[in-house]
């Protein structure tokens, strides 16, 4: 009996040995969790206006590596901004410009929530002109839009449309779990 015993535990021992294996073989092929870190950035005051912009970092899913950073703007920085709608645009900023902003929070998209952003760039990309207007479709719409298409609340009459700073923090008091994302 304890013979039979001992055959059946070495049995078991060599099963498990073969499943840890066999689990182990299979997390190592597996690719790792694809993300891409979307990041709301604030610039207090430029040389021509205060200003609000994405930056885009990570991995897809598929491989791709992203990182990028976009906002919006008026193609020329003229009087005629006061006036009215003036042609609009996407624009990169530059690493400098970047290092001068400050990052307000930040979220971590998986592949259909990046997706859904990136849907909603090429929508703004594509706005027929004159797309940008001061009051009613600036910087601030572009990233209020680029929230809500990633599910935060936002205050859609908010009195902040010329303050980015102000209208990050009034999107962190709406969706409290964002102040932990700065923290790490």
């Amino acid at each position: 009996m304890a013979g039979a015993m001992l055959f059946r535990l070495g049995q078991f021992r060599h099963y498990a040995c073969t499943l840890l294996g066999a689990l182990f073989l299979l997390a190592w092929t597996v690719p790792a969790s694809a993300e891409v870190i979307v990041t709301f950035y604030s610039k207090d005051m430029d040389q021509n206006y205060p200003h609000t912009f994405l930056r885009l970092q990570g991995t897809l899913d598929d491989g791709r590596t992203i990182d990028t950073n976009v906002g919006f703007t008026a193609r020329r920085i003229t009087p005629a901004v006061l006036m009215g709608p003036v042609p609009g645009r996407l624009e990169r900023v530059s690493p400098g410009y970047l290092a001068r902003s400050q990052p307000r929070f930040r979220l971590r998209l998986d592949d259909a929530a990046y997706r859904r952003l990136d849907a909603l760039i090429s929508q703004w990309r594509k706005a027929r002109q004159p797309s940008y207007d001061l009051n009613r479709r600036n910087c601030i719409h572009f990233v209020m839009d680029a929230a809500r298409a990633l599910g935060l609340r936002v205050n859609l009459a908010t009195a902040h449309v010329r303050d980015p700073t102000a209208f990050l923090t009034e999107i962190m008091a709406l969706n409290p779990q964002l102040a932990a994302t700065m923290a790490r």
